[in-house]
């Protein structure tokens, strides 16, 4: 590289605010949805509500901040990644304060369901697209850690929660998480930008010769993308995955203390899986972009349905523990990989708007899944049969990656959509 080069590269690249703004977005959006385990007992009580009728609440909120990236991936794209995730952080904000006034379980379902749901799908896709844009050598590296802000969020988020709870009741805890929510995520989304060409930058920092212009970013066009083998064979793994991806985040709590863990260290249990969670992300994403990310996603369904092997013989606060902390790292690791595989088969043209097709089938299993564990408990009281459930479909998800990596044709780096 030559001497004005260097002189032209700034101190610090841009690219690490977008992925800070990514990170707080992620940290406020999951960390405020993945409180919700630390207020089911107190819903149930309040409402008189069954468990399998409480989890639906979640899984609502989950469906809809996973199906929506299909309208807010493509708006990102027009219309630029911050907008929508300032919207976003906003809206989780105010979904989280009318929480705190719900009269209703029904109340409940309209204020953290569409709030929570709706803010978290504005932000979670554009911001996640935008990160993609300004990195190729260290994309899985950048991607890890913008995301590692659920890690972190699942960490903090839950026992703070547990803690307002006990100190001022559920529904004063639902308002301080809303404020904290709009404050600190509005202020943090504002880093976003959507590409770096608008700095003059390539993608890594990397300076533009002097008058060179700039390409637009290439690719796939979305129907290419969605048509193609790859995405129709990554589309099924997920959505067959995410039929138990979020089922220990809604009942690892309930079933700890169904098995006499006390509530301040069930609580906790959420916390171990957001360290396991963030250690995923950050050092999974390190390593897959070196041993190869679609290989890596192999071992990431592999390792989760190990891990929900754990929990199916598991009932003292320790065994569950290392359950928590092995599935958060592989599940750290999934979550990690995605954009930047969907970067790397399909390119950066259309990044936000094939994520957000890809999210949907991450949204129909979170519909379907926790609140049918919760249904199967109410008629069994008992967590064996999802738990089975959900390890059958980790190994069936791997099997599916696996079949069509070997028929996919040819590999993004011939087809060169992978530098954008």
């Amino acid at each position: 590289m030559s001497r004005d080069a260097v002189l032209a590269r700034p101190r610090l690249f841009r690219g690490w605010l977008v992925v800070a703004g990514a990170f707080a977005v992620t940290f406020v959006g999951f960390g405020s949805a993945y409180t919700f385990s630390a207020f089911v007992e107190s819903l149930q009580r309040d409402f008189a509500a069954s468990r399998g009728s409480v989890s639906l609440v979640f899984s609502l909120a989950g469906f809809l901040y996973f199906g929506l990236g299909i309208v807010s991936g493509p708006l990102a794209d027009r219309w630029g990644s911050r907008r929508l995730a300032v919207v976003g952080m906003a809206l989780v904000g105010l979904g989280l304060i009318a929480a705190s006034m719900a009269r209703s379980l029904a109340e409940v379902y309209a204020a953290y369901g569409l709030g929570v749901g709706l803010g978290v799908g504005c932000a979670y896709v554009p911001a996640l697209g935008a990160v993609q844009r300004w990195f190729v050598r260290r994309r899985g590296f950048a991607s890890g850690l913008a995301v590692s802000g659920i890690g972190v969020g699942t960490l903090v988020m839950p026992p703070l929660a547990s803690f307002f709870i006990e100190a001022v009741g559920w529904r004063d805890a639902y308002l301080i998480l809303g404020c904290l929510a709009v404050i600190s995520g509005v202020g943090m989304a504002l880093l976003i930008e959507n590409d770096p060409r608008s700095r003059g930058l390539n993608p890594d920092g990397d300076p533009a010769p002097s008058g060179a212009h700039l390409a637009p970013p290439t690719g796939f066009s979305v129907r290419e993308a969605i048509k193609s083998r790859r995405f129709i064979g990554l589309y099924a793994a997920c959505l067959i995955c995410s039929f138990g991806l979020f089922v220990p985040f809604v009942h690892l709590v309930p079933y700890a203390l169904d098995h006499g863990v006390p509530q301040s260290s069930a609580v906790l249990l959420l916390g171990v899986i957001g360290v396991g969670s963030t250690a995923g992300r950050f050092f999974l994403g390190g390593l897959a972009d070196r041993m190869g990310r679609q290989r890596a996603l192999l071992v990431m369904f592999a390792g989760m349905a190990l891990a929900l092997a754990v929990w199916a013989f598991s009932t003292a606060f320790w065994g569950l523990a290392a359950f928590a902390f092995a599935y958060g790292v592989f599940y750290g690791g999934f979550v990690a990989l995605l954009p930047a595989l969907v970067m790397d088969y399909f390119g950066g043209r259309n990044i936000s708007a094939v994520i957000g097709i890809l999210y949907t089938s991450v949204a129909f299993g979170t519909l379907v899944g926790p609140s049918a564990a919760g249904f199967a408990f109410d008629i069994s009281h008992s967590y064996l049969l999802p738990i089975l459930a959900s390890i059958c479909a980790n190994i069936a998800a791997a099997g599916i990656v696996a079949a069509t990596s070997n028929t996919a044709g040819a590999s993004p780096n011939r087809l060169g959509v992978n530098q954008r």
